[in-house]
């Protein structure tokens, strides 16, 4: 091997390739600048924007718990009568067990609900 050839490659052609690179990356970078000014936005986040999903905003959660989610109540399945009066029929304390008791139900009356300690029942009838 000759000692201005160790890999096979000129000097010359080694810096002919790197010159010929640097002329396309420009003229890409260019291309790329010139359809970013057309869309006329913010030049950084439409170039981002292409690549990075923007954070879903979230519903901003009230302030004061409710009953329901500080627990103090119970899970009731209640019936309606012809008169839409409600009756309690079974107390659980858990959601789920409240659903899973109920889930083979066939009557249209028969429902399942979060009754709020202090609350009568009577907030269960239908006007």
């Amino acid at each position: 091997m000759a000692a201005d050839k160790p890999f096979g490659i000129d000097p010359e052609e080694f810096e002919r390739a790197l010159r010929d690179a640097g002329i396309d990356f420009r003229d890409l970078i260019g291309k790329a600048s010139g359809y970013i000014d057309r869309t006329g936005a913010n030049t950084l986040a439409s170039l981002l924007g292409q690549f990075v999903q923007p954070e879903r905003t979230r519903a901003p959660k009230p302030d004061a718990e409710t009953t329901g989610e500080t627990g103090s109540g119970v899970w009731v399945i209640y019936s309606i009568d012809d008169a839409g009066e409600a009756r309690i029929e079974q107390v659980f304390p858990s959601e789920l067990e409240a659903l899973r008791a109920h889930r083979d139900n066939t009557d249209e009356r028969r429902r399942v609900r979060f009754l709020p300690y202090g609350v009568p029942a009577t907030a269960l009838d239908t006007p």
